[in-house]
């Protein structure tokens, strides 16, 4: 593989713009296709705005080439990722619909948050070469990537696309067994289920469960992950706390009444400025902007 491999992005919307992004700022061409031509035709001016916003220099721009069409966008392309929505239907037909187009030997990726890779890869014959890499949003602020091998992929493709990940300077992880989630959504998913419950069983309200996480472990997580906090209290502890409140941790193996409540009652978060919490324009450009300058801010202070 090339020292600067080509890349295509089946996908111009929010992860794959900045999919994109990332790529071409790190010195690769990049070819982007998406079904929708008005995502298509923004997909350049949204990745020139971005690298605006983060203080970067436009030429990366030069290097995108926004392309109708999946068969125009594989071309040449060393590697291969999908950033579509996450309908299984939609992705198997993705995938073998590029194993008809793209390279032979051609890594074929998926950006699923969720979906195991073996379901999405269930009509592709070259299954050695197809793999997760589940980016998280924003791509170009967060730095990990898990990196997904399934039963069927071969551990070549898995060693060559960590090896791309880590010279685009990401922190890549090798997700060993493809299950549902992999490791980043099972945990924070079991995160939300507690604080979803804790709502529901009026505990306390949707503003004190997100104060309490971010103005208590919620600090520390960037440098203290879980585990270490667990040895630096002391295995010993962590098992007397464990036989008191596990019993007591919510279980349930289905969505949470009180969140199908706000979805049937049309309460969709910002997308209609209520959920857990009321939504107004300043409010969710303000939460979007802390976010944005925090994840900045962070990633200065560890990179020094």
């Amino acid at each position: 593989m090339p020292d600067k491999p080509n890349i295509a992005i089946i996908g111009a919307g929010l992860m794959g713009h900045g999919l994109a992004l990332v790529f071409a700022a790190g010195g690769h061409r990049v070819s982007i296709t998406d079904p929708f031509p008005k995502v298509l035709e923004t997909v350049k001016s949204r990745i020139a705005a971005t690298l605006a916003t983060l203080g970067h220099e436009p030429n990366a721009i030069a290097l995108v080439s926004a392309v109708p069409g999946l068969k125009s966008a594989v071309d040449g392309a060393e590697i291969v990722i999908e950033a579509v929505l996450e309908k299984l239907p939609l992705k198997q037909e993705i995938f073998a619909e590029l194993e008809r187009h793209a390279s032979p030997e051609a890594l074929l990726a998926s950006n699923t948050s969720v979906i195991p890779i073996g379901e999405i890869a269930a009509k592709v014959r070259s299954k050695h070469r197809v793999l997760g890499t589940h980016w998280w949003n924003p791509p170009y602020l967060v730095p990990l990537v898990e990196v997904i091998q399934a039963e069927t992929t071969d551990i070549a493709a898995v060693t060559r696309m960590m090896a791309l990940l880590k010279a685009l300077g990401k922190v890549p992880v090798h997700v060993k067994k493809d299950i549902p989630g992999f490791v980043g959504n099972r945990l924070q998913h079991a995160l939300w289920r507690e604080a979803i419950a804790l709502v529901a069983d009026g505990v306390c309200d949707a503003e004190t469960v997100d104060l309490v996480v971010k103005s208590s472990f919620g600090r520390r997580l960037a440098v203290l992950g879980p585990l270490e906090n667990s040895d630096m209290v002391g295995t010993d502890l962590t098992l007397d706390i464990h036989e008191t409140i596990l019993k007591h941790l919510d279980r349930s193996e289905a969505p949470s009444p009180f969140l199908r409540s706000l979805v049937r009652n049309g309460k969709l978060g910002f997308k209609s400025n209520s959920g857990f919490k009321d939504w107004n324009d300043e409010k969710k450009n303000a939460l979007r902007g802390a976010v944005a300058s925090h994840l900045k801010m962070l990633n200065q202070l560890l990179d020094t």
